[in-house]
């Protein structure tokens, strides 16, 4: 059974019922109503109903053909099967409840909880991923959650309950195996704009307010590129929503990093036109003070403390302004963007290997003129790096702040062996390499579905990545290695095929990086007391001793001081102590 009020559902005289959960947008509708055998529809039809049709015509491939965010259930009378799916990239959430007879479906883990079979006793395993793991990653399972008796669907898969037995089953695989090849590199640069465009205009609703996150970079300024002048079409102006530091900020950061990119938003809006912009300070709020109202949202601990009050600020305003719908650009570094400066001095590397004399003098000029240096300082660089492209090199190791007891008892280190996660904290040397296995990889994906699906439940906003189409995810991995580094540039596809959509002070802006969350201690420090009597008390609590590591805590606390320095944001430690207090605030709900 479907527990949740937060579906709509459709029920035909066959015995199909399709329970589909709130926030589910299809975005291929013209392919899928031809696919289902839909003609000349002489109205809307539903998502509802185009999933039925689906289902009658392909059955349990259905989730294969379907482009979008989307969670669902279909009961089949005549089958005698529940049949559910989750989208290839989990942006809604599917929980599900299976003991003995009993099988409950759901988008959120509360209703669950309610029911008398389920317990609320808490998954050991899943918390020994989050404190060992020190990326922003939660956990490896994707079938597991933080309560030993909901699980979910993990992204790209299908659930099958039949005959009292449940089947997960991924459908979804990103594999690209044959490279496009094109003319000349103005055809991928249209053809970047053509696919881009696509997910874009196939994402904006024929009725309600379209917002978007708009940042002073290339993804989320692309995206709002494009669908400013689409909605023009239709007479409507999109609403972009900016983070910007806390009035008083002063910048403490290096010369590269831009805590506060307002100049570079206004920037964009003022060259695309047709944009509302709200920037949006949140004076006297913090992530330390909402975070219990955090818990309650998303439903497990987490690890995006930084970045949580604004993320759910611009959801609560986007909300009170009657937006439906916001874009985003938030995959855009692995797809559409893919590239970085050190992708550059590896293409560099394999032209001077192969002695391309003449392409790698072409590039190279390209290049230094770009970011204002010479080939006498850039070529010896190169050698020195072929000569050491097997050295590790030096890198910090994140604190082991698990109990090694509770670490031994859950064999949490094995576990993550097994799923082939790196611990080592070592920079990535293989780019191609990391971006295949990211994509193949589930556990990435997972945490931004979580909180799409919460806030918009929340607030009735819902987040859609057109950087995380599947069919501009495609596209861009096909495309060859060249096109990300020509002309000197990196990240270079997204820079030229932008050319007349974004500022030039956007689109070729290589010596600065937008650098979130910089205010964070600023923020916290009128909370500074109450904050470091929180991490005291759960310095002594005998429940958390069990779970943590108490010497690396002890030290941790060591280097906050009275009056903590901005930096501290960014500090190994100082997110340590973060990830457990989270965990103890959540913890305590239960003790």
């Amino acid at each position: 059974m479907v527990v949740s009020s937060l579906i709509r559902d459709h029920e035909t005289a066959d015995g199909i019922k399709v329970c589909l959960f709130k926030g589910t947008s299809l975005h291929n509708r013209i392919e899928l109503l031809d696919k289902s055998g839909i003609r000349n529809p002489g109205g809307s039809v539903t998502n509802e109903s185009l999933i039925e049709k689906m289902y009658e015509r392909w059955s349990t491939n259905t989730p294969k053909f379907l482009v979008g965010e989307f969670a669902f259930v279909i009961w089949d009378n005549r089958e005698q099967r529940y049949f559910g799916a989750r989208d290839f990239s989990g942006s809604r959430t599917l929980y599900f409840v299976h003991k003995g007879n009993h099988f409950a479906f759901s988008p959120t883990m509360k209703p669950l909880l309610e029911l008398p079979y389920v317990s609320t006793s808490l998954n050991e395993e899943w918390l020994a991923e989050f404190m060992a793991i020190p990326t922003m990653v939660e956990s490896v399972d994707m079938r597991s959650t933080v309560y030993r008796d909901i699980q979910q669907v993990p992204p790209g898969h299908s659930i099958t309950v039949e005959n009292g037995q449940v089947k997960l089953e991924r459908y979804s695989y990103i594999e690209v195996k044959e490279e496009l090849k094109l003319s000349s590199d103005e055809e991928y640069e249209e053809a970047f704009r053509n696919v881009l465009g696509q997910a874009v205009r196939d994402r904006l609703p024929t009725e309600g307010h379209v917002g978007a996150h708009l940042s002073g970079g290339l993804d989320s300024g692309s995206v709002v590129s494009l669908a400013a002048p689409a909605l023009k079409e239709q007479g409507k102006q999109l609403h972009t929503f900016s983070y910007v530091p806390e009035k008083g900020f002063v910048d403490w950061t290096d010369d590269f990093f831009t805590p506060d990119e307002s100049p570079f938003i206004k920037e964009t809006v003022n060259y695309v036109g047709n944009i509302n912009p709200h920037l949006m300070r949140f004076e006297g709020r913090d992530p330390f003070s909402e975070l219990d109202d955090f818990l309650d949202l998303i439903e497990m601990p987490y690890k995006f403390f930084d970045n949580s009050y604004w993320l759910k600020g611009i959801s609560e305003e986007a909300g009170k302004r009657g937006i439906t719908l916001m874009l985003n650009g938030a995959r855009g570094n692995h797809s559409i963007s893919w590239g970085s400066v050190w992708m550059n001095y590896d293409y560099y590397t394999t032209l001077l290997l192969k002695m391309n004399w003449f392409r790698l003098n072409r590039e190279l000029s390209d290049f230094c003129t770009h970011f204002q240096t010479g080939k006498k300082d850039v070529l010896p660089f190169l050698l020195k790096k072929w000569w050491r492209s097997e050295s590790n090199g030096g890198h910090s190791r994140f604190p082991e702040y698990i109990n090694p007891h509770f670490a031994r008892k859950t064999q949490v280190y094995q576990k993550l062996g097994d799923y082939g996660f790196d611990l080592s904290g070592a920079p990535v040397k293989d780019l191609s390499k990391y971006r295949r296995e990211y994509y193949q990889q589930m556990y990435p994906w997972n945490k931004s579905g979580v909180i799409n699906t919460k806030m918009g439940l929340r607030y009735g906003v819902w987040d859609s990545d057109p950087t995380n189409d599947i069919r501009v995810i495609k596209f861009c991995l096909s495309i060859p290695k060249e096109q990300y580094v020509k002309g000197g540039l990196e990240r270079s596809i997204i820079r030229r095929a932008t050319k007349g959509l974004l500022p030039d002070k956007v689109r070729l802006n290589q010596k600065t990086r937008g650098l979130q969350a910089a205010d964070t201690i600023l923020r916290m420090k009128r909370r500074w007391p109450k904050f470091k009597q929180e991490l005291e008390d759960l310095k002594n609590d005998s429940m958390m001793a069990e779970l943590l590591n108490m010497q690396v805590i002890k030290k941790a606390l060591s280097s906050l001081g009275d009056e903590p320095k901005e930096s501290l944001i960014f500090h190994n430690h100082f997110k340590v102590l973060i990830r457990s207090l989270i965990l103890y605030r959540f913890l305590k709900r239960f003790s």
